[in-house]
């Protein structure tokens, strides 16, 4: 059954990358593990790694294209003695490089009803200003208490 390899995304925010070349050639054997092809991104170029075994059955991406969008399939791998289907690319996706695994999302905790109470206004005459601002106060001839916080 012919596999489609796909363009991998070799970080979490990449949407598309170029395919500097191919390490392998039409008809060649591949083997899970095999490095294939190498992506450019834009910080850096990378070797691509088969996870499936067969034949390199057609290249749909050459050497050189620029601007090739994560998950778009740019080959396809086949089974000994299987013809590439022709037109539409073979319906089994099979990604080239393993992404990481995304953590399952936490299940949501029941919404807790808050009643914020105000706090009662601090004791004493203390102003909370570092030493800048004291110092910028003085220089102008400001009383800190009467300045009211952001």
């Amino acid at each position: 059954m012919a596999t489609n390899i796909l363009m991998p995304a070799l970080s979490p925010t990449m949407t598309e990358g170029n395919l500097a070349r191919w390490l392998k050639k039409e008809g060649e054997r591949i083997k899970a593990g095999d490095v294939i092809a190498e992506i450019e991104t834009d910080k850096a170029t990378m070797e691509v790694e088969a996870v499936d075994e067969g034949i390199l059955g057609k290249i749909l991406v050459p050497d050189g294209s620029q601007g090739v969008k994560v998950n778009d399939v740019i080959a396809v791998l086949v089974d000994e003695g299987e013809a590439v289907p022709s037109g539409a690319p073979a319906a089994a996706p099979a990604p080239v490089a393993a992404p990481p695994a995304a953590a399952p999302a936490p299940a949501a905790a029941a919404p807790v009803a808050l009643n914020p109470q105000p706090l009662p206004p601090s004791g004493g005459d203390r102003v909370f200003a570092s030493p800048l601002a004291r110092r910028m106060a003085q220089q102008a001839g400001l009383d800190l208490a009467g300045v009211k916080g952001s």
